[in-house]
């Protein structure tokens, strides 16, 4: 089994949610951690974990962000990290089917992922062994106790249910 940790200045990890109905909001966190503990020869004996740093939250609004910091939406000061432990692990052709625990608002369900990759290990001219994956998946925030909403006059809500989510990762080899 290798182990392969997050390389942050490589790695993004991203979500949209409509608003107003009308258009997408586009996001990201800036401050994650994570190790892919992983056996090309035995894909389903592979491990996922990640830990992301909710007030590291970005999307480009900063009064935007500091509502979704506040108890309205993730509450940070109770719920610091949203955090991912996989369960299982479905190895298809180039790809992986990654089902694991994601917990939100200290609420966790289970979500799959879909993953591209990985790809092949390279070596980057600092003498480093990487790989990259790249996933996605889509949730449903009320499911994760994130419920904060406005009606709007015309009909239907401020904020959508559904969040897209996507993932690019680069991982660094650790030494055995």
């Amino acid at each position: 089994m290798t182990i392969y940790k997050i390389d942050p200045s490589h790695t993004s990890i991203n979500f949209s949610v409509k608003h107003m109905m009308i258009a997408k909001v586009r996001g990201d966190f800036n401050k994650f951690t994570g190790t892919f503990q992983f056996d090309p020869e035995q894909p389903e004996t592979s491990h996922v974990v990640v830990e992301i740093e909710v007030s590291s939250i970005n999307t480009r609004d900063t009064q935007r962000d500091t509502h979704l910091r506040s108890a309205d939406f993730f509450d940070v000061g109770q719920f610091p990290h949203i955090t991912f432990n996989s369960k299982k692990i479905v190895a298809q052709k180039d790809a992986l089917k990654v089902t694991g625990d994601l917990t939100i608002h200290g609420i966790t369900n289970s979500v799959t992922i879909d993953v591209e990759g990985p790809s092949k290990e390279h070596k980057d001219p600092w003498g480093n062994f990487k790989i990259g994956l790249s996933g996605t998946t889509k949730i449903k925030r009320k499911e994760f106790g994130l419920t904060w909403n406005a009606a709007l006059e015309a009909g239907g809500f401020l904020v959508g249910d559904d969040v897209n989510i996507s993932i690019d990762v680069q991982l660094v080899k650790q030494p055995q």
